[in-house]
This record gives C-alpha cells, sequence and structure tokens, in this order.
C-alpha cells in the first residue's frame, strides 16, 4: 500500500504571491490615508472661521453692514484676528471676506467666505483648499 503525505506549510510562489498583493494593497492605501490625514487637519481651518461667520451674519441682518469695504476684524462686532493653532496660520476678516490659512502640516492651503449681502446671507466659499478637495 502506497502512503500519501499531505503539504505542509505554503510553497516559495505562495509566499511572494502574497507580498506581492500586499504591496500593491499597501500602494494604493498609503496615498488615500495621507489624503485623509490633510483633510481632517484642514478641518480646524475651516472650524475657526466660524466666529466671523456668525458675526458678519449679524452684522449684515441687522443693518449694520450696507458694503463690504471696510468691513474688518475687530469692526461691527466681528472679533479680531485670530492666533495661530496647531494647524492654523491665521483666520481673519478683510473687506468681508473671511480668511483662513493653513500652516505647513496642510500644505499652507487657504479657504475663504465671501457673504452676500442678503438676508439669509449666502456664502462662496474659495481658497487653495477648494482646487484641491480638502474643503
Amino acid at each position: 500500500m502506497k502512503q500519501t503525505i499531505g503539504q505542509n506549510g505554503f510553497t516559495l510562489i505562495e509566499l511572494m504571491i502574497v507580498i506581492a498583493i500586499i504591496g500593491i494593497l499597501s500602494s494604493i492605501a498609503l496615498p488615500a490615508y495621507q489624503n485623509y490625514a490633510v483633510r481632517s487637519r484642514f478641518s480646524e481651518v475651516i472650524l475657526a472661521t466660524t466666529p466671523y461667520k456668525t458675526a458678519l451674519a449679524l452684522a449684515i441682518q441687522s443693518g449694520g453692514v450696507s458694503a463690504l469695504a471696510g468691513v474688518n476684524a475687530g469692526t461691527n462686532g466681528i472679533p479680531p484676528a485670530a492666533a495661530s493653532t496647531q494647524w492654523l496660520a491665521s483666520a481673519t476678516v478683510v473687506d468681508g471676506v473671511i480668511l483662513a490659512t493653513g500652516n505647513a502640516g496642510v500644505n499652507g492651503h487657504t479657504y475663504s467666505l465671501t457673504p452676500s449681502l442678503t438676508v439669509p446671507t449666502v456664502w462662496t466659499a474659495g481658497g487653495t483648499c477648494v482646487s484641491v478637495g480638502i474643503c
């Protein structure tokens, strides 16, 4: 009677195929994760515009602002320029446009909001973050 012995373990080619598959998957996942990390950091820059957005909308709705020219941070009830944080370089209002700039960790991208003088206020987003899709 002939006895057959079963295979023990994996062959070298099977191991090489698994390593190749892991390499391909990681080459796809790493750039996607890096983009996700920049987008999550940039959310701090976007959130820094919130107090300016609220104050500017209130000033427009109350009739305190009839033109955007001359509406700057520290006037018309709008908070002064924000201090820098881990991902935020600056946030301010210049001539009615809210402008927030990120630090090097978010590649220095900018985010701007331009209000309409209508009630309710309609905001138009802009800046370099729009073209790269992180805001």
